[in-house]
């Protein structure tokens, strides 16, 4: 079925597998339970660039109000990058080079990952909790800009069941983990095509695709978790099916 939703401002048709929502997601969603002495249950969504977790993510929001059942909060982990002064005088090594962060914002190593987990840990067990947010108008991150009301939070982002140091320790805090894979070739062509939607040529994104998005698909593919809790495949018609 059609569905209109709006993401970062903009208001797109979408393909929408309800039946998947609706009776596999959702439910397994609401089935959590806070652990004892906690005041939220959290899962985890996570995937590559390309497979549609913004999309996903937004209708479940809808499905979920219209089917009047327990609320749901979604957050993303984008309030988590490292602020924009912090990328520009920090770098990492790959591959034997020093880069600068800003080169390669988006990646694992441009995001505070121990503030993460700190919030995490805050959802679960405290009640009054307001999540960072990216502002893309900024370019940057802003403090205090989303309040946490619902007994159930799924965050989701691309590394956030990366299998490697200090990332593996933020699935202590989650209740439900969920990966949304797909075919590399396809989710290539989905950030290419992206790309020349936002202005630029085919070569140069393909260029762009070879330096930053291809990299992240690969690391968050080959490095996530092989053992989710909930397996999704994201499809070239732009639905989503179970694994």
């Amino acid at each position: 079925m059609q569905q209109v939703i709006t993401i970062n401002g903009l208001h797109i048709e979408v393909e929408a597998n309800s039946g998947l929502i609706q009776e596999v997601v959702l439910p397994a969603l609401r089935s959590l339970e806070p652990l004892t002495g906690d005041s939220r249950a959290i899962a985890l969504l996570a995937g590559p660039p390309g497979t549609g977790k913004s999309t996903l993510v937004e209708l479940l929001c809808q499905f979920s109000i219209q089917d009047e059942g327990e609320p749901i909060d979604v957050v993303g982990m984008d309030g988590f990058h490292h602020r924009q002064h912090h990328l520009e005088t920090h770098h990492t090594t790959i591959d034997g080079e020093q880069v600068l962060l800003r080169d390669i914002k988006g990646a694992p190593e441009t995001f505070d990952v121990d503030r993460l987990e700190e919030f995490l840990q805050r959802t679960r067990t405290e009640e009054e909790v307001i999540w960072p947010r990216y502002d893309r108008t900024l370019h940057d991150v802003v403090d205090d800009s989303i309040p946490i009301n619902a007994r159930v939070v799924l965050v989701e982002g691309n590394w956030l069941l990366l299998d490697e140091p200090r990332w593996r320790d933020l699935r202590q805090h989650a209740a439900m983990t969920i990966f949304l894979g797909a075919d590399p070739e396809m989710l290539r062509e989905r950030l290419i095509s992206r790309k020349q939607a936002g202005g630029l040529s085919r070569a140069e994104a393909e260029d762009f695709y070879e330096a930053s998005d291809g990299p992240n698909v690969q690391r968050c593919l080959n490095n996530s978790i092989s053992n989710p809790d909930l397996a999704l495949a994201a499809l070239p018609d732009g639905t989503v099916k179970k694994r």
